[in-house]
């Protein structure tokens, strides 16, 4: 998710056990990729590679930071032994209760209550932990896709869900764990029809046009 709102960092670091979720799954190829970006970094970099990933949150009740972007980074940060990440405050709601704190993040579009299977759940479903994130591989495919030019990158929030969603309907789950790679090909040239031109960052050729 992308966001356009301007940020105030926060100058010491911030536990990873301690960021709370605002969505249910990621795609865990992706949560990889982003691991062996961190393996591939220039040696001696951990602290300006992390100063130049800085994680988005929402101070809520508790003072507790909910992270409304960079799930992926997040968790590969953590399964490769990093203990605290760099965050940013978009927004101080740590006075609120907890019931009128979460229909602001809900107005905001800052919670995206949706399971593996694409089916809407309540906010008390999300995960309390970053380790508690579920895998959605049509999640994974979205990244991949957007990656092969199947679409380009959206500020709009959870654009990569929003086609993970559309993807569901068109690609069999069982396809897609037995061959990713021709699943990503067929996707992209799913991505680049017509009928995927209502989803954000769309870049097909409309026929009609």
């Amino acid at each position: 998710m992308a966001l356009n709102h301007p940020v105030q960092p926060i100058l010491h670091p911030v536990r990873i056990m301690d960021l709370r979720p605002t969505q249910m799954t990621v795609g865990l190829r992706e949560v990889s990729l982003k691991q062996k970006e961190w393996r591939n970094r220039p040696r001696d970099s951990a602290g300006q590679y992390l100063g130049s990933h800085m994680i988005p949150a929402v101070l809520g009740p508790k003072g507790r930071p909910w992270i409304v972007d960079h799930h992926h980074l997040a968790l590969a940060m953590h399964n490769e032994g990093v203990e605290h990440v760099l965050v940013s405050v978009i927004a101080k709601l740590d006075h609120l209760p907890k019931k009128r704190f979460l229909a602001f993040m809900d107005a905001h579009n800052w919670l995206h209550a949706y399971d593996e299977d694409g089916k809407q759940r309540d906010f008390a479903d999300i995960p309390r932990k970053i380790t508690d994130l579920t895998d959605d591989p049509y999640r994974s495919l979205a990244g991949a896709i957007r990656r092969a030019g199947g679409y380009a990158k959206s500020a709009v929030p959870y654009t990569e869900f929003l086609w993970a969603d559309y993807l569901r309907t068109e690609i069999d789950k069982d396809d897609l764990e037995k061959d990713f790679g021709t699943c990503v090909e067929k996707a992209v040239m799913l991505a680049h029809g017509a009928d995927a031109q209502y989803l954000p960052g769309w870049c097909g050729i409309d026929p009609l046009g």
